[in-house]
This record gives C-alpha cells, sequence and structure tokens, in this order.
C-alpha cells in the first residue's frame, strides 16, 4: 500500500526534518535514518526515546516487522467499527462506559474553533479520529498523529466510512516528522493530561515549529481545583502521577507554560464535573449524565460573563498564539 501523495509532500524526517525518500515499506533520509510503513501508515516513533504510550513499542515491533494484522474491509453503511466500540470509554472518558460493545453511532464533537477554511489543522493524539472527523466536517484540512498503531488504522477506517478527507500516521508530538510553519492550527484533546509535565513542555515546543507565525494551538487539560479532579486527587492521596495517569495543573502553571513555549496563551472552560463533557453527545447518554453534562454546560456559559468560575472547572482549554498581536478571542 502507497503512501498517500498529500502526506507524502508534508513528511520530513522527525530527527534531523530532511526529507524523505519512499524505498519499499520504508521511508528514508540522507542521513540514513529509516522509518517503517505499515499498510500505508508512516511510523515516525524513535525507539531511542522512552514512549509515552504503552501502544508505542507495538508500533515499533509493526514497523520493524514490515508487518501488521492485514486491513479489515471497509466498514458498511451503519456499521461500529469494533475497535471505536471496544475503546470508547478509554478515547471518551466513564460518561462514556456503558456504551462499550454497545455504540450504535460514532460521537463526534463540536470543535470550538472558527471555520477552517481549507486550513491545515494537525491533531496530537487523535486515536481513532473523532476531532479530525470534526475538523473536517468544519471546513480544516485534517492530519491527526498517535502513537497507536490500532487506533490509527481505526481512524482510516472511519474517515473512509464517513467520507472524511483525513491523513493519519503514527508519530510522537515531541518530535513531530513535518517540517517548519506549515500547520494553521494544533489541537489536543485528552491527551497532553496524561503526560508527564516535561514531556508536554518538549510536544508544545515543537508545535510552535511546525505553526504558522500568527496561528494558534488549542489543547484541553485538567485543572488541579476542579471538584472531579479534586476527588481523584484524593482517591489517589494527591501523590505523584506515574504511567498514563492525569497529571493535573494549576490555571496559572498552564498559561505561563504555554505562553513560554507557544505564545501569548489564555484559559477557557470546557466543561465540569467530567474531563469529557460533550454537550453534543448527550444523545448517547442515560438521564443522570444528560444533566451533569446539562448543568456542566450552563456553568460553562455562566463563567464567560464570571471569569472566576474557570478556576473550578474540571476540564481547560487552554488556547495560544505564535505571534503576540494575535487576536486570542477569537476563540471561543
Amino acid at each position: 500500500m502507497t503512501l498517500d501523495p498529500f502526506l507524502s509532500q508534508i513528511l520530513v524526517c522527525p530527527r534531523d526534518k530532511l526529507p524523505l525518500t519512499d524505498q519499499t515499506n520504508r521511508l528514508c533520509c540522507a542521513n540514513g535514518h529509516r522509518y517503517g510503513v505499515v499498510e500505508g501508515i508512516p511510523i515516525f516513533l524513535l525507539p531511542e526515546m522512552a514512549q509515552t504510550h504503552s501502544e508505542g513499542k507495538r508500533a515499533l515491533a509493526a514497523a520493524e516487522a514490515e508487518a501488521g494484522s492485514p486491513p479489515g474491509p471497509d466498514l458498511g453503511p451503519g456499521e461500529i467499527d469494533a475497535f471505536v466500540s471496544d475503546m470508547i470509554a478509554a478515547t471518551n472518558g466513564s460518561l462514556y462506559q456503558h456504551l462499550v460493545g454497545r455504540l450504535a453511532d460514532y460521537p463526534i464533537p463540536e470543535l470550538r474553533l472558527p471555520p477552517g477554511e481549507k486550513r491545515l489543522f494537525l491533531e496530537i493524539g487523535c486515536n481513532w479520529g473523532r476531532w479530525c472527523v470534526a475538523a473536517a466536517r468544519k471546513g480544516y484540512r485534517p492530519v491527526g498523529i498517535d502513537p497507536s498503531l490500532r487506533g490509527v488504522r481505526a481512524a482510516r477506517r472511519v474517515a473512509r466510512q464517513l467520507g472524511i478527507e483525513a491523513q493519519y500516521l503514527v508519530a510522537d508530538g515531541r518530535c513531530l516528522p513535518f517540517p517548519d510553519e506549515i500547520f494553521d492550527q494544533v489541537f489536543s484533546y485528552s491527551t497532553f493530561q496524561h503526560l508527564a509535565k516535561e514531556n508536554v513542555r518538549l510536544i508544545l515546543e515543537d508545535a510552535r515549529r511546525v505553526l504558522r507565525p500568527g496561528c494558534g494551538c488549542l489543547v484541553q487539560m485538567a485543572n488541579v481545583f476542579g471538584v472531579r479532579c479534586l476527588y481523584h486527587q484524593a482517591r489517589r492521596r494527591f501523590r505523584e502521577p506515574h504511567g498514563f495517569e492525569v497529571r493535573y495543573w494549576t490555571p496559572k502553571e498552564l498559561i505561563s507554560t504555554f505562553t513560554a513555549a507557544i505564545g501569548p496563551s489564555r484559559i477557557f472552560v470546557d466543561g465540569y464535573f467530567s474531563l469529557n463533557p460533550q454537550a453534543s453527545d448527550l444523545r448517547f447518554l442515560p438521564p443522570t449524565y444528560r444533566a451533569i453534562v446539562r448543568t456542566s454546560e450552563v456553568l460553562r456559559k455562566m463563567s464567560n460573563a464570571l471569569n472566576p468560575l474557570a478556576y473550578l472547572a474540571d476540564s481547560l482549554y487552554v488556547v495560544s498564539m505564535r505571534k503576540a498581536d494575535c487576536n486570542l478571542s477569537k476563540v471561543s
């Protein structure tokens, strides 16, 4: 399976940013760095770096073997991808636990960004691609990266089924395989919050590199002062997190970190009582959860006028612009 022509035009070696040439299931740069391609999906993870997710090791093994389980047939109308159905609680949160193995439709969220107008959109940590689908429907040209080959393969199946134009590859946000100043928007949801803070800072530095001047970065993060977040921190006795556990940030820490790495930044509320509260998903939820999300939406809208409410939200967005003279109010 050959590499998508558009994708091949925007890829570089993640180590030294040199152009890549296709050499039979391998992409190679002039310095001899080689990257496997499995079913047309480039694998740009670096074995010398500690992987941020357990799926990274599996993807590296598949790239080395130039293999992977055979691609399944395309999904039919109304069919739900089995990987998505099995992983829905892991990707969307505990409010979706009742849908594991029983999903009847894809929960595609609302992207809180202006219309895309064909601008190039990078999602870091795309998994099965729900936010890339949302971005494509809003007019962006999405590219999704994730360390999970299984997730990326599911994302491609779902995109084909829904008629969505999106590109996906296996890569690490700390060493993005893209040239400088190519993307118009960087986005991430429910990914950075699971990473060690030093890794988040590394990702933000490379995100700034691939952003065009004057363009923005929108990232969802967990607030240390959120009511639900405080409950979970208390459950683990406020010890240091490890593995893929959630890391909690103060609003001040978020603003200072993102400002230093990307540019002028501010926070606004994503939701309360959960780290994945999507009003667009109400039809998927039982009455109790719908009440939680509706209450979250009321508080979210109130926070636009009452700024202190943002400091009690569980899920926050950080919006950053690469140039200091950009208008931060355009994202809300």
